[in-house]
């Protein structure tokens, strides 16, 4: 079976979806949370400061669907649910990594220039 050649700047590609998924704010913060091993969605919800439930819950659901994260519930009384990198997962973290390093390394001049911009506007 021959691979699908896709192209994201074409409006109709499948791979825009996955694109979307990575580029997402939460997406960046929880795979890299979960960078450590498993937690529980109490943990990440606090490593993940600002994070709604329902944001927090649309992402670990969005991201298990996409076979970045699994998630296992252990038969306790209550229930332990964990959330855990799947190999597709840890593969996205160098880039998510790269893309946190440079917001640290660039957040001071990039909040300079808006201030510049919106002086002028």
């Amino acid at each position: 079976m021959a691979a699908i050649p896709f192209d994201p700047y074409q409006r109709d590609c499948p791979s825009r979806t996955v694109l979307d998924r990575l580029a997402d704010r939460w997406t960046v913060l929880v795979v890299g949370a979960l960078d450590a091993g498993p937690l529980r969605f109490s943990q990440l919800a606090q490593r993940v400061d600002g994070v709604s439930q329902k944001m927090l819950t649309q992402t670990l659901r969005g991201l298990e669907r996409d076979g970045l994260v699994t998630r296992t519930v252990h038969a306790e009384v209550p229930p332990r649910v964990e959330y855990e990198l799947t190999g597709a997962g840890r593969a996205a973290l160098e880039p998510l990594r790269a893309l946190e390093r440079w917001t640290l390394d660039h957040a001071s001049e990039v909040l300079a220039a808006r201030e510049a911009y919106d002086a002028r506007h």
